[in-house]
């Protein structure tokens, strides 16, 4: 079983940084995509970034600039370097990694942006 597990979340003032991670265990293979999402309250869940097994990037546009996605294949890991944090940053953040025809979510983490 695929499990995926989210830690450095936490509270932050605005302009200052947080690095998100994410680890995967399991039988997972080849993982092809991998992916930072957020849902902010009474919000859809959105893309925040993505990276592909060959290092391609594609970033929402409110992040670009700010955000950093980078991945160790090896480790089965995957990063989110979140720089000038702003309070409209505040969700839940969720990573997903794409394996063949599979994917997984892991369980999110709380990022809380103070003004």
């Amino acid at each position: 079983q695929v499990q995926l597990v989210e830690s450095g979340g936490g509270l932050v003032q605005a302009g200052r940084s947080l690095t998100l991670s994410c680890a995967a265990s399991g039988s997972i293979g080849t993982i092809g995509v991998m992916g930072w999402y957020r849902q902010a309250p009474g919000k859809q869940r959105e893309l925040v970034a993505a990276i592909t097994s060959g290092g391609n990037t594609n970033y929402a546009d409110s992040v670009k600039g700010r955000f950093t996605i980078s991945r160790d294949n090896a480790k089965k890991l995957v990063y989110l370097q979140m720089n000038s944090l702003k309070p409209e940053d505040t969700a839940v953040y969720y990573c997903k990694m794409d394996y063949g025809f599979l994917h997984s979510w892991g369980q999110g983490t709380q990022v809380t942006v103070s003004s």
